[in-house]
């Protein structure tokens, strides 16, 4: 692998791109039958665990998975040095540190991994560790394209691999006492369901720090990978919030909540694919270094339930969850049923009875056992060859609906790669690799229409949301 240590972002893509033009797996490691892992703990008894990005959800994942007694830290990769060596400082006796992801796949001595690197990277790098024979913790969004979940699901499906998306707020308690109340079926039937999440930058936004030379460490060239190449800005790496006001590396605010948002009704209603995809907004009040949505409305349709989804940047008024007052970030979500509403955010819930119809508010029964902590239901169902609540296959979805929204904006402007295009169209769903627009050749079929490979599209996309309002 040392070829790899002088690999740049442009060689990386191009043969990237070629690999999966023939239908190959693009990184060169070792397949888990090779190194013999499959997956199972080391030799020691314990999982031996790498970690792939070192930002502070990345740091937050690994020390949660860390403080168990069964699993020891081995391996580190970060692409800016300063955070590398802060995990490496803590791990100095068991890990040893790498630029490349790639490197860390290929060691025979991690069987799991937990992802925390950029959005833009999820998707690839799960899909690898998986071709690596490596169980798979990956942070939320779990991918930013309809493709590239598909993609994920059968890499995991294909090698075995345990996998669980970074969603921690699913294993709460309160998400799991909404989800008895909703399918008790006392609100009656729930015919729609609005979800929001809304804060207030102002119209100055995250600001308009101006593009600068990386600071030494920091390989940008790797940072960016697949994505489209720009200047360095201070604002993108300086962290998850700054970082979710540009498009590219991200696909918004939207991507970034939503996963915890929506994963409620989705849960307790158990929703499949949409029918119908809506989804207007723009840019309209911010003027920042960024580039995302500060205003989206999007509408899923499933049958006889409406879902609903409201993200504003620039008004933070929360209905039943304004609490104090004051400019902040609130959420919540809001079940109508025929007989009554529930109304929730992280932590708390409330029912509202219509009329008399609900005269019994005592909560039911409950039937959905504790967690024992995200990290560690995953931690225990690599070991017991299970699937964790928030696996790919159970993750896919609620990404889906996310991602059918964003997609549009990010196809329209070209942001997809030639790296993301040639994986997502052949490795993942079984059709040949498209030409890059990027290149001049003409524009991919857009990810956003069904695939008679997959069940999970049998929906009408409609996206009002026009590129040309995003700054």
């Amino acid at each position: 692998m040392r070829e790899s240590k002088r690999a740049t972002r442009r060689q990386f893509i191009g043969r990237a791109a070629l690999a999966g033009a023939a239908g190959l797996a693009a990184p060169a490691f070792l397949r888990a039958e090779e190194v013999g892992t499959g997956g199972k703990p080391g030799a020691n008894g314990k999982i031996h665990l790498g970690s792939i990005g070192a930002g502070s959800m990345g740091q937050a994942n690994l020390e949660a998975c860390a403080g168990h007694a069964d699993v020891a830290v081995t391996a580190a990769c970060d692409v800016w040095k300063d955070r590398l060596d802060a995990v490496l400082a803590k791990h100095r006796e068991t890990a040893k540190g790498h630029r490349d992801y790639r490197e860390l796949l290929a060691r025979k001595d991690v069987d799991a991994v937990v992802i925390a690197t950029p959005p833009h990277w999820h998707a690839l790098q799960a899909i690898d560790a998986c071709e690596a024979g490596k169980d798979v913790y990956v942070q939320k969004p779990m991918t930013l394209y309809p493709d590239e979940s598909i993609a994920f699901r059968n890499a995991a499906k294909a090698t075995g691999r345990v996998t669980q998306v970074g969603t921690q707020i699913h294993a709460g308690e309160n998400y799991r006492r909404v989800v008895e109340w909703v399918r008790s079926g006392r609100l009656g039937k729930v015919s729609v369901v609005r979800t929001f999440m809304v804060m207030n930058q102002g119209p100055g936004g995250i600001g308009c720090d101006p593009d600068a030379a990386p600071p030494p460490g920091l390989d940008w060239d790797l940072w960016v990978g697949p994505a489209r190449l720009r200047p360095f800005n201070p604002l993108i790496v300086k962290d998850a919030y700054y970082h979710c006001s540009f498009m590219d590396y991200s696909g918004g605010w939207t991507p970034g909540m939503a996963p915890h948002v929506l994963d409620l009704p989705y849960w307790a209603l158990g929703l499949g694919a949409p029918e119908l995809t809506s989804c207007p907004g723009g840019r309209a009040v911010i003027r920042d270094a960024g580039d995302v949505p500060d205003t989206q409305e999007a509408v899923w349709r499933h049958g006889d339930v409406t879902v609903t989804w409201s993200m504003s940047l620039v008004n933070s008024y929360g209905f039943d969850f304004q609490g104090a007052g004051g400019i902040g970030r609130r959420l919540g979500v809001y079940f109508h049923g025929v007989d009554g509403t529930l109304y929730a955010d992280y932590g708390t819930y409330k029912v509202v009875p219509e009329g008399d119809r609900l005269k019994d508010l005592a909560p039911p029964e409950r039937t959905i056992p504790p967690s024992p902590g995200h990290e560690r239901e995953w931690l225990d169902c690599v070991v017991r060859r299970k699937e964790p609540s928030a696996s790919v296959a159970y993750s896919r979805r609620i990404c889906f609906i996310y991602s059918s929204i964003e997609c549009p904006l990010l196809q329209r402007r070209a942001r997809v790669s030639s790296y993301v295009r040639a994986l997502g169209r052949s490795r993942l769903i079984g059709v040949g690799a498209l030409p890059s627009p990027e290149r001049g050749g003409p524009r991919a079929a857009s990810p956003c229409r069904r695939q008679p490979q997959d069940a999970f599209f049998p929906f009408t996309l409609t996206a009002s949301s026009s590129p040309g309002t995003l700054g």
